[in-house]
């Protein structure tokens, strides 16, 4: 009876080098949106991807190098899904920012937690706040007539926003399909309390020393 043999291994498909430079970068974003720059290593980041730091080192010079392309990567991303500034309050830019938030989870949290903490980045992540917020101004100066406190909006609105997006990441992207209408909710307040003629009487008023809770 003639014995059987067996099958022969499938042959491992080497990825072609833009698809290995996608899956390493992939994972560095995740490792890097994990653990922070300084404490993320180059083993990290190739145990993350599945390869040596041999094949790390063909397609990147440097982690600071590596870092760089992670943060240029998203902000492709970015700029596929929102069509002008993040700044730039449109139900559209809305849209696309969590569009790109859903796509990307670490990436988004890299570049918008994370670079501007980061000692090697810090001019370039406060550049790009720096320009989403003259976005901005340039939008909200056109509906309030206050200039300071438009300038105050403009600086407060797209981190209110991009923090309502991280907060829909952290409690697990919920009912996605009006997660738009709600951070355009957290952007029309702080445009109502820019244009406020009238202090709010809606708090809890400070207790004072002896006070009854009750009157609060």
């Amino acid at each position: 009876m003639p014995t059987k043999t067996a099958a022969a291994p499938e042959p491992v498909r080497r990825l072609r080098r833009a698809e290995r430079r996608e899956q390493i970068l992939a994972a560095a974003t995740r490792a890097f949106a994990r653990s922070g720059f300084a404490a993320t290593g180059l083993d990290d980041i190739a145990a993350e991807a599945g390869v040596t730091r041999v094949i790390l080192y063909r397609h990147f010079d440097s982690k600071t190098d590596l870092y760089q392309a992670v943060l240029d990567r998203f902000c492709g991303v970015l700029s596929a899904h929102v069509a002008e500034p993040v700044g730039g309050f449109t139900d559209a830019s809305i849209d696309g920012l969590l569009q790109a938030a859903a796509a990307e989870p670490a990436g988004f949290r890299l570049l918008f937690q994370h670079a501007a903490r980061e000692p090697e980045f810090k001019a370039q992540a406060d550049q790009f706040r720096a320009d989403i917020t003259q976005a901005a101004y340039l939008q909200i100066s056109t509906m309030l007539p206050d200039d300071a406190w438009a300038r105050w909006a403009a600086q407060l609105a797209p981190a209110a926003a991009i923090e309502a997006v991280i907060a829909w990441l952290d409690a697990g992207q919920p009912d996605p399909d009006r997660a738009a209408d709600r951070v355009r909710h957290v952007i029309a307040g702080v445009l109502t309390a820019a244009a406020a003629p009238s202090t709010l009487d809606c708090l809890p008023a400070h207790p004072t020393p002896g006070g009854n809770r009750e009157d609060l």
